[in-house]
């Protein structure tokens, strides 16, 4: 039993390349490394310290993406990032160069990233979950399992995706969506709290919000001018006006809707 590392590969300290595993030239591994048997990591590939990855995990691989005709690419992984078993993480195309994980998030098993997208940092993104080419994902966002999301789709900071839901217009901030397609179900209340944000916060995140998905006859572009002319300014009512604002897909509808 035995694994290949190309000599051109850099390999940090006390890094564990497990068995059949193949480390391709131009492949960069950070210090405390743990590399389970049967993993793949190809040419453009960069990964952090600290690091655990499972069985069956291909990271860097050619986008599945037709416009790609062999540009130098890369992966960029984090520090303390866990990639679970037969999880797939595609290099970026010359659109922006990169595809990019943040530290501490973990993808489970069957987890796939498709090209150019930049997933943030504290994420979770639970089995079988699959993102396609330009996804974005802000920090502390959880997606349950055998979720998706629509190329170019923007999940905001400490969004909650149930699992099953499938995204095809962005999700603003702090919201938990759920259905196919995907609708807002309320704020993320429980991660918000685990979070230790005050009670204050949340009331004023969830009266956003009434304006935007309320039963109240305002479209969006309605329902932020009154938010702007009713609510005191804030850094988290600012926040989410902003976000839904610069949506360039339009956002997720309310249930009602």
């Amino acid at each position: 039993m035995t694994n290949f590392v190309h000599p051109d590969a850099i390999v940090g300290a006390n890094v564990s390349i497990g068995h059949f595993t193949t480390v391709y030239e131009d492949v960069v591994i950070g210090d405390d490394t743990w590399i389970g048997p049967n993993v793949t990591l190809f040419p453009g590939t960069r990964i952090g310290r600290n690091c655990r990855i499972f069985p069956g995990a291909v990271i860097g691989a050619i986008p599945q993406d037709l416009k790609f005709h062999g540009e130098y690419t890369t992966v960029e992984i984090g520090d303390h990032v866990t990639i679970r078993e037969c999880a797939t993480v595609n290099r970026g195309t010359e659109e922006s160069g990169t595809t990019k994980i943040g530290n501490h998030t973990m993808l489970m098993a069957y987890v796939h990233v498709a090209h150019d997208c930049v997933i943030g940092q504290h994420c979770i993104l639970a089995n079988a979950t699959n993102l396609a080419g330009h996804v974005i994902v802000e920090d502390h966002a959880y997606f349950g399992g055998m979720s998706g999301a629509h190329q170019f789709t923007r999940i905001g900071k400490h969004a909650f995706i149930s699992g099953g839901a499938m995204i095809g217009k962005d999700v603003p901030p702090y919201c938990l969506v759920m259905r196919n397609p995907a609708q807002y179900a309320g704020i993320n209340s429980v991660g918000l709290k685990r979070h230790r944000f005050s009670v204050e916060s949340i009331h004023l995140i969830q009266d956003v919000y009434r304006y935007v998905f309320g039963n109240n006859g305002l479209n969006t572009t309605q329902a932020l001018q009154k938010i702007e002319e009713e609510m005191s300014a804030s850094d988290l009512r600012d926040e989410i006006v902003q976000f839904i604002r610069n949506s360039q897909r339009g956002i997720i509808k309310g249930m009602d809707a």
